[in-house]
């Protein structure tokens, strides 16, 4: 049981994936101290009143945390864009082929390999 469960870690890429989620947790607590020590001051100075986070809107005995909800919302969409920008920095696309590798029958209309003089499963030539 226990080399079939190493097996399965090994097979699944269980562990990358778990170095992986340690990883981003680190980076997103490191993306998130610049946008709080570094970019949300600078939002706050321009905001009309300093103390924005702390603005609530209330109804009868409800109590709604409108400061709190918006600077959770300006932090999630400053942080997916630098998490995004990082992301195109380090994961460039594949170069396109310019060739072709297959090409289709024109009988039975099945992707046949470029090189064949024959279809593989209509067998007519091509």
């Amino acid at each position: 049981m226990l080399r079939d469960f190493k097996a399965f870690l090994i097979k699944e890429n269980v562990l990358a994936l778990a170095i992986a989620v340690v990883i981003g947790a680190a980076f997103g607590k490191v993306v998130a101290a610049v946008v709080d020590d570094f970019i949300m001051p600078v939002v706050g100075a321009v905001s009309p009143a300093g103390d924005w986070r702390a603005w609530t809107w209330t109804v009868g005995s409800v109590t709604f945390g409108i400061g709190h909800f918006v600077g959770a919302l300006i932090d999630f969409l400053i942080i997916g864009f630098v998490v995004w920008r990082i992301s195109k920095a380090f994961i460039k696309p594949a170069p396109a082929t310019a060739a072709a590798v297959t090409k289709l029958c024109q009988y039975c209309k099945m992707n046949v390999d470029v090189a064949a003089s024959r279809c593989a499963h209509c067998t007519s030539e091509i």
